[in-house]
């Protein structure tokens, strides 16, 4: 039966079928030819994977990330940074990946930060001497740490399908973000020292205050969602809605940046993907049901010898599934796929399902900036209009910090779960 559904996958797949039909085409297989049941039970699971509740937030974040991208937050935030940084050797790519952080904070998406950060940046870094693959590769991968601090998207869906508390998700993916962001700053000082980049004017403390005034009402998000959510004001779904209606008071009327018919194509856009979403874990949710009703992910664990595995080579053949997955797959079919084989695994090693979202996420980020088929990567060719060889060219020193980062988390999982335990122990 595998080896059927995969097939079918495959050849829909190289016909050029979007995602959603291999996988509902696999579901379908399964239903019809090797499950004695009815197929209608193969449509009550697709309506029971976009049931929960929190999954509204997905198109909550979706909508004020689309808000804030086309309005001046971004800008407001990267001035900000620059105020007090820039100055410094490297301070430049220290701005963009501290930027990519901070928005990251405000709109959860990798895709989103590439564009509202990397728009403004990437012609500061070229004329202050930084090389085009250089400044490209620090954008596409420091894109990543959205993804890790909250909102994140993609926590959300691996906190769906596994049933792991979203907040637990948001509060662990900050110490790993964080260490990221070091990694990378760290790295911008060394190649503005070897390469001889020459540092901007300090900002004066006035510049500096104007900067920070500025910048408050874009700090909003942060205090939102983490401050929020951890003060108990409301819960991760309720606070997408809160900061969609932040988003919107800040960019139509204290802003001014965005009119009637702006609105309108954020929210046809916001619309559009946010079917595309539901689509995929409607569709995820019928193969996720079909491949466990069958045994798959049992037999597949059997098969790779990973039945007796302890739980640091269950995380390191997790992070390698997902990372070489997310390289080919779009991230959330990516989630959808493995999170259901890689289920009985984790329960029988007794890991810590927070510290699993963590790794994953991690990795599904990591994954989303790597060649070949990385979206990040298509995302940054789209917006910047250069070959798809100089984008990837700076981005293997990148590659090789993310790595590191995610060795250190699973020999030392305090650094996801320091902050978790501290707020929920």
């Amino acid at each position: 039966m595998a080896t059927v559904m995969l097939g079918t996958m495959i050849v829909l797949l190289l016909l050029g079928f979007p995602m959603m039909i291999p996988l509902i085409a696999g579901s379908f297989v399964a239903f019809f030819i090797y499950m004695p049941i009815s197929p209608e039970i193969m449509i009550q699971q697709m309506l029971a994977g976009i049931r929960p509740s929190a999954l509204i937030a997905v198109p909550m974040f979706i909508l004020a990330a689309d808000i804030i991208t086309r309005g001046r937050s971004a800008s407001r935030l990267i001035d900000l940074v620059m105020a007090f940084v820039g100055h410094y050797r490297g301070g430049l790519g220290v701005t963009a990946a501290t930027s990519c952080a901070l928005f990251g904070a405000v709109s959860g998406s990798t895709q989103a930060t590439v564009v509202a950060i990397g728009s403004p940046l990437r012609p500061r870094m070229l004329e202050a001497g930084y090389k085009d693959s250089f400044a490209l590769a620090l954008i596409v991968n420091a894109s990543d740490i959205a993804m890790l601090i909250p909102p994140s998207i993609a926590m959300i869906i691996y906190g769906v399908i596994s049933g792991t508390s979203i907040s637990e998700l948001f509060i662990a993916g900050v110490g790993p973000g964080l260490l990221i962001l070091f990694l990378f700053s760290g790295y911008c000082v060394i190649y503005a020292i070897r390469h001889d980049i020459p540092v901007l004017p300090k900002a004066t403390w006035k510049e500096r205050s104007e900067a920070f005034v500025a910048a408050v009402w874009p700090l909003g998000f942060p205090v939102i969602v983490v401050g929020g959510i951890y003060g108990g004001i409301f819960s991760p779904t309720e606070a997408a809605s809160v900061c969609v209606l932040y988003a919107l008071i800040l960019e139509v009327l204290v802003f001014r940046s965005l009119g009637a018919r702006d609105l309108f194509d954020i929210a046809k856009s916001t619309g559009l993907i946010t079917a595309v979403v539901f689509i995929l874990v409607a569709a995820g949710a019928a193969f996720s049901w079909a491949i466990s009703f069958n045994q798959i992910p049992q037999a597949i664990i059997g098969g790779l010898g990973l039945a007796d595995a302890g739980p640091t080579m269950t995380l390191v053949a997790i992070s390698i599934a997902f990372f070489i997955g997310c390289m080919f797959v779009d991230p959330i079919v990516v989630i959808l796929v493995l999170v259901p084989i890689f289920a009985p695994l984790v329960q029988a090693a007794g890991i810590d399902p927070v510290l699993v979202g963590v790794i994953i996420t991690l990795q599904v980020a990591i994954g989303s900036a790597t060649p070949p088929f990385g979206c990040d990567i298509f995302t940054a060719i789209a917006i910047f209009r250069r070959p798809y060889m100089e984008v990837i060219r700076g981005t293997p020193p990148f590659i090789v910090m993310l790595f590191g980062v995610s060795v250190a988390l699973i020999m030392f999982p305090q650094i996801a779960l320091f902050l978790r335990d501290l707020a929920f122990g």
